[in-house]
């Protein structure tokens, strides 16, 4: 059974553990390097897990930390309508055991509690057609497609502009 549930400071270090491996099984999902990504200081790494504007979702598998999804409210005026999704993985041996679906849920219904917030966004590279086809069955539509958005050894790929009417 997946457990979903807000995380905080404490739980940096198997936050840090997941993303890391989320960077090195699937380098081409992410912007982020492993390297960049391990290079950040601990500290850093749970000062972003308890940001004002963001709330970062971790899914639990026999009390497991597998899965992680951040969402971040933008804090520009004019954008404060919009909010993002980012930071999404679910470590392979967890997949198919609904932990992605989990946690999408958990951040929609986040976002939902923001005042004004009307737009969930999202980016995702091309090549990840599981992770595209689990945000339009949460009412995510695509608008827009960045070729040339991400090189990853060598290979180029496009990032997909999704986003989500919030009401």
């Amino acid at each position: 059974m997946v457990e979903v549930r807000r995380l905080g400071a404490a739980d940096a270090p198997a936050y840090r553990e997941v993303r890391l491996a989320a960077l090195r099984a699937d380098p081409a999902a992410f912007i982020t390097t492993a390297e960049e990504y391990a290079a950040q200081p601990p500290e850093t790494v749970a000062a972003r897990l308890t940001g004002k504007d963001s709330a970062t979702f971790g899914a639990f598998v026999d009390g497991e930390l597998v899965g992680i999804l951040t969402v971040a409210r933008e804090t520009r005026e004019r954008l404060l309508h919009r909010a993002n999704v980012f930071g999404v993985a679910v470590l392979p041996a967890a997949r198919g055991q609904g932990c992605g679906d989990a946690l999408l849920r958990a951040g929609i219904a986040c976002v939902g509690g923001w005042a004004g917030v009307t737009a969930l966004h999202l980016g995702v590279t091309a090549s990840q057609v599981a992770a595209r086809r689990l945000y339009e069955r949460h009412g995510f539509v695509a608008w827009g497609v960045q070729p040339d958005a991400v090189r990853v050894d060598g290979i180029t790929l496009a990032e997909v502009h999704m986003v989500r009417e919030m009401s």
